[in-house]
């Protein structure tokens, strides 16, 4: 029998923690088909180990299992299970450097603030490794994304619980800045051939400064640059702030300071700076000799603080008070701990914070552990606008019904690193007052900026192939749904009139006929797709890299209480798969519970429903029917497994990760005893669903005895694997009965 393989990434926290569990038991229920899974990987521990093996030894270093996957996506058999992991921020990065170098890893520690050429190089090391590193490497397609059909159908029959009423009297909103951002300055163009460009300042005195040597174009490829004035960013942040102090709101500041790793930690540090500009400007001195960086967030100025003798630590700590108490209230991200919204950069990722603000009816915790109105600040208007239109929707037709409201699956442009805005190598600080321009290699000025020092200024490319690719996914979505697709682009923003040009001339490649396809500005869409929603009528968003990512969580957690539970699938361009499990934004609150209580949450769901189109894949691109087999039976177990409310339990001593696991495992062996295709098969998997059901009471036993303690696994980001292991699978008589498989 040929061998396909699955390549299951490991990763980090607490979906790195349930694929101890699970693993072993899709191995075990897939040795017979013909189908081996494998690990690679690419969790922020594995990264920097793999981008620094020169001092470890050889028991220590490993393989670049990111890069070897970067190269299998470009294959045509590669099947990839990708499970969520960390895009770190520098705080992240900082916290995994530490906890290697005290496990003996001889790893150089992370520069804020080159100091020469040496460091700048292991600055420019460290950039594979920040943000979202993952993903530009392995998304080699565009992606489909939607709840499975069963999710939809419990989810409805069963609706979550989270959704909040919208008060009557809501003044919440959405701030954004009307001049001097991204969207307003951006400029764009098609190319026409390729070409190589160069990134440079041009100063006001007339010298020039090299940012970037060489950036290839391809011919058909986009290219934009688009600037942000921080003058008039931190005007509108002091502007948002008095507005909320004098309405009596909370202040909340929404980025992405993961995925865009250079831009949006800049821009979260300029609001940082104004809210505690006091403190600031009168210990200037001192916190500059502290080594302070408010890119990383209030929290970098707390932890500082712990060196100064303690007069001068309190007297700052006393100013910092008197800031809480002159300006406005800030939004809280952990209120019993006094984890305020600008605490770091990474506890605000839009794209989970804002579903859970309009969840929550348009409503933030304050410190004193209420709920509040809000003014919820995203500071670029490319798409803070459509979190506008849901706010101003909910407060004239309140909160959503998750048991009838329609869904919107999404087709995302994000193949070879499209639109990888604010991210990567050509984002800038503009040094001084001048221009940052693109110039050709013969000289010609292709775009060009003006700028003041201090400013954003961002360069991206996004691919023709993607762009055609993307176009046919969605008409292949539209047709096999049934339902309108919406390209969701603004023909008043440059890049997006580029984008439009593209999407009209492919889609005249295409048979449309009988299909809804349509272009819309965001906020339109926006306005049509709630509509459809609350008639419960489902739309297909097809959308640019950064809205994927946006409305691929928004609605989900509005209509099934997590974005979690998603379908992925990306078609890579060259015909493999690979297969996204959900999002892990709540990982880092499900390891903490774990490690105090011995209690994991984490809801392994999106791993089972994406191993059921894994299974398809493999199918169709090798006729092994046993693979079909294994995407039925598994489907129908997962059918059974909500049926039955086997998602793990927020509660310490009720069912967790580990019990969902075993459930999951009995109703598949049942199901592939069921089955009437493979006879030898189904006696095979009789036994262990025998098995299986006469010893729930001891295995249940067995893993709710593990509750209820501290546990060590000997790390957060690189954790033991023996310990994790242990620990995962602490039910004797489960493992024996899978290890007999």
């Amino acid at each position: 029998m040929t061998t396909q393989k699955i390549i299951y990434t490991e990763v980090d926290e607490a979906p790195a923690l349930a694929t101890h569990s699970l693993l072993p038991i899709l191995q075990a229920y897939t040795s017979w088909s013909g189908v081996t899974i494998e690990k690679k990987d690419i969790s922020l521990a594995g990264r920097i180990i793999a981008n620094f093996p020169e001092k470890l030894n050889p028991e220590q270093r490993q393989p670049d299992d990111l890069g070897e996957l970067g190269q299998l996506c470009l294959q045509p058999d590669t099947n990839i299970i990708k499970l969520p992991n960390i895009s770190a921020s520098i705080p992240q990065l900082k916290g995994a450097i530490r906890e290697l170098q005290e496990q003996g890893y001889d790893i150089p520690d992370y520069p804020d603030e080159p100091l020469n050429d040496t460091e700048k190089k292991l600055q420019e090391r460290y950039a594979k490794v920040l943000g979202s590193a993952v993903n530009p490497v392995l998304r080699e397609g565009n992606s489909d994304r939607r709840a499975p059909a069963a999710v939809k159908r419990f989810g409805q029959k069963n609706p979550h619980r989270l959704m909040k009423p919208w008060p009557q009297d809501s003044k919440s909103r959405v701030a954004y800045m009307n001049d001097g951002d991204f969207y307003g300055s951006e400029k764009s163009m098609t190319m026409d051939q390729h070409c190589r460009v160069r990134i440079e300042f041009v100063g006001e005195d007339g010298k020039i400064q090299i940012l970037k040597k060489e950036m290839p174009l391809l011919a058909g490829e986009v290219v934009d640059t688009a600037v942000m004035n921080v003058a008039k960013l931190t005007s509108f942040f002091a502007a948002q702030m008095a507005a909320a102090k004098k309405e009596g709101l909370l202040f909340s500041l929404h980025l992405k300071a993961t995925m865009m790793k250079i831009s949006d930690p800049i821009m979260f540090g300029h609001c940082v700076s104004v809210y505690y500009e006091d403190v600031l400007t009168r210990h200037a001195a001192v916190l500059k000799k502290l080594g302070i960086n408010v890119n990383n967030g209030f929290a970098d100025i707390e932890v500082r603080l712990e060196k100064l003798p303690e007069a001068q630590k309190d007297a700052i700590e006393t100013d910092i008070k008197a800031c809480y108490g002159n300006n406005c209230r800030l939004a809280m991200v952990d209120s019993r701990h006094g984890i305020t919204n600008l605490h770091v950069p990474n506890n605000i990722i839009i794209d989970a914070s804002m579903p859970v603000f309009i969840r929550d009816g348009g409503r933030m915790w304050g410190a004193d552990d209420e709920l509040h109105d809000t003014i919820a600040a995203i500071p670029d208007r490319s798409y803070a606008t459509i979190y506008q239109k849901v706010v101003e929707d909910c407060q004239t037709n309140g909160a959503f019904d998750p048991a009838t409201m329609g869904s919107v699956a999404n087709v995302g442009l994000m193949a070879q690193k499209a639109e990888e805005y604010g991210s990567h190598d050509k984002t800038f600080v503009a040094p001084g007052q001048g221009s940052i321009r693109l110039v050709s290699e013969e000289g010609v000025i292709l775009l060009e900026q003006t700028v003041e020092e201090g400013d954003i200024f961002r360069s991206c490319q996004t691919k023709d192939a993607p762009v055609k690719d993307w176009v046919k996914l969605a008409v292949s979505r539209a047709r096999e749904a049934g339902t309108p697709a919406i390209f969701w682009l603004d023909e008043n923003r440059a890049h997006d009139r580029e984008l439009i040009t593209k999407v009209k001339r492919y889609l005249s490649d295409h048979d449309t006929k009988g299909l809804d396809i349509r272009i819309m500005n965001p906020v339109a869409a926006m306005d049509f797709s709630l509509e459809r929603i609350r008639r419960g009528e489902d739309t297909i968003s097809v959308t640019g890299n950064v809205l994927r990512d946006y409305l691929t969580d928004l609605f989900p957690i509005l209509e099934i209480g997590t974005s979690a539970k998603m379908l992925s699938i990306v078609p890579l361009m060259n015909g493999g798969g690979l297969f996204e499990t959900g999002a892990g934004g709540s990982a880092p609150k499900h390891v903490e519970q774990f490690l105090r209580e011995g209690h994991l949450r984490w809801d392994s769901l999106g791993e089972f429903c994406a191993l059921v189109p894994s299974f398809e894949h493999i199918h169709k691109i090798s006729g092994n029917d046993k693979a079909r087999l294994l995407a039925l039976t598994l489907d129908q177990a997962i059918g059974k497994f909500l049926e039955k409310g086997k998602s793990p339990s927020r509660k310490v001593g009720e069912l967790d990760t580990r019990g969902s696991h075993y459930y999951l495992a009995l109703y598949w062996a049942e199901s592939l005893a069921a089955q009437t295709e493979d006879e030898a098969l189904g006696k095979r998997f009789a036994k262990v669903a025998k098995d299986l059901l006469d010893k729930e009471e001891t295995i249940i036993n067995e893993l709710q005895d593990a509750q209820g303690k501290t546990m060590d696994i000997g790390g957060y980001f690189h954790p033991d694997k023996a310990k994790t292991a242990a620990a995962m699978r602490p039910s004797p008589t489960l493992n024996a009965i899978i290890h007999a498989i």
